[in-house]
């Protein structure tokens, strides 16, 4: 911890040490985090943070640029490596932001496109009624079969022909299976709309080969740099070389100002993390480790969401146990483990309420868990939910907590 902090602002101070003390001695299953190297870390604490930089490499508006140009265009160039494409936008200060660049690209006010049913797995920017992409444009919602909780393709197309969109949004934050973005692609050529993959979740499973591209079948790529490509909070988007003047006025200064050129130098950093061949074994063991964790709640008596994983994230309905997703999320909570209440597809509970809970391994495997530890997070999330008024079994579930913790301290991964 920074001693200038403690001496400057001990309020602050003493929150970010509270922090760090909850990282160390917590189980972390949020699915859309995950744990930073050293070195992306220190990139994002750089003295960067203190240059205004706006425009692009080489086309700035204020001088003393240089350096900054060095490193966007190193995190560009990674950028399209990762992913094999011809054009990066690295400047979105999030997936949301990259998100409104796009729409903006591709859609005027009032337009109509297709995007996943938020409480089908989808997000808040593929067209919630409170989001600007709700109330900006016209809506056309698709979601997956009630019956294997997988996307209803056939429902796309049917849409699709029926209501003509601009463009249609493939990509979800609680979808636990394989997209098939050759499916979309047909889908989007035979009405004659534009194609956004949302990859925010599964980006580190398609740079690492793990999950098939979108990249040379939808128009445009956006994805999140933290969640499983394991980087700093912010977004990129990928495009062809043909959209790179288009895409660059959208985000500026279309949807934000100056870039945040220590956060694009963290990305530059882990983007060649991600370009090493050990990061294709670690998303190797983040699939493997999200399906032991799957496979523990079958067996404990739970209703897994499309009956297991593809990826990362296992959506659980805790609804068959006579509990609600906001009480488990706090129970565990209480007892040293991170989930976020979720809810589930056809979900009869609001979303403050919820019917499900959501579970990722990325940050937990970046700690180095592996199948076993995997195996005894499941059970103890199984024995407390099992046993919510149970006082001891809060007890024992706490104490296996603090056990994987202390075998897998935060300094024990060193990437």
């Amino acid at each position: 911890m920074n001693s200038f902090i403690e001496s400057q602002d001990t309020e602050v101070f003493e929150a970010l040490k509270k922090e760090d003390e909850r990282q160390e001695s917590s189980l972390e299953l949020i699915a859309s985090e995950n744990f930073v190297s050293r070195a992306v870390l220190e990139a994002y604490h750089s003295s960067l943070t203190n240059k205004y930089a706006e425009g692009y490499p080489g086309k700035r508006y204020y001088n003393g640029c240089e350096n900054a140009d060095t490193i966007e265009q190193l995190a560009i160039d990674r950028a399209k490596q990762m992913f094999g494409s011809t054009y990066a936008n690295v400047q979105p200060h999030s997936g949301a932001q990259a998100n409104m660049a796009v729409f903006l690209a591709c859609l005027n006010p009032g337009d109509t496109f297709m995007g996943m049913n938020l409480a089908h797995g989808g997000h808040l920017t593929h067209g919630s009624p409170v989001n600007f992409s709700g109330r900006t444009y016209k809506v056309v919602s698709y979601g997956v079969r009630q019956d294997n909780h997988r996307i209803d393709y056939e429902e796309v197309e049917k849409l699709a022909k029926a209501n003509k969109p601009k463009l249609i949004v493939v990509g979800g934050s609680a979808y636990p299976r394989i997209i098939d973005f050759n499916r979309f692609g047909e889908i989007a050529k035979s009405v004659d709309a534009k194609l956004l993959a949302d990859v925010a979740h599964i980006s580190g499973l398609i740079v690492a080969g793990l999950h098939p591209s979108p990249i040379g079948i939808c128009d445009f790529v956006t994805t999140t740099t933290h969640k499983t490509l394991r980087g700093p909070r912010g977004g990129i988007i990928l495009s062809q070389s043909e959209n790179e003047k288009i895409l660059n006025s959208r985000v500026f200064p279309g949807v934000q100002g100056g870039p945040l050129m220590h956060v694009i130098a963290a990305k530059a950093v882990a983007f060649k993390e991600a370009l090493q061949p050990s990061f294709k074994e670690y998303i190797a063991r983040v699939i493997e480790n999200a399906n032991t964790l799957s496979e523990v709640f079958l067996k404990r008596g739970y209703r897994v969401i499309s009956g297991g994983t593809d990826n990362h994230l296992v959506l659980v309905d805790v609804s068959v146990k006579g509990i609600t997703g906001l009480d488990a999320a706090n129970k565990l909570d209480e007892a040293h483990i991170t989930v976020n209440k979720n809810g589930i597809p056809f979900d009869e509970k609001p979303p403050a309420v919820t019917s499900g809970i959501r579970l990722g391994s990325p940050a937990l495997t970046t700690r180095g868990f592996g199948k076993l530890e995997f195996e005894r997070v499941g059970q103890l999330i199984c024995d407390l939910l099992d046993n919510l008024s149970d006082e001891s079994t809060k007890i024992k579930v706490k104490q296996g907590v603090k056990e994987l913790t202390d075998k897998y301290p935060m300094a024990h991964f060193k990437l």
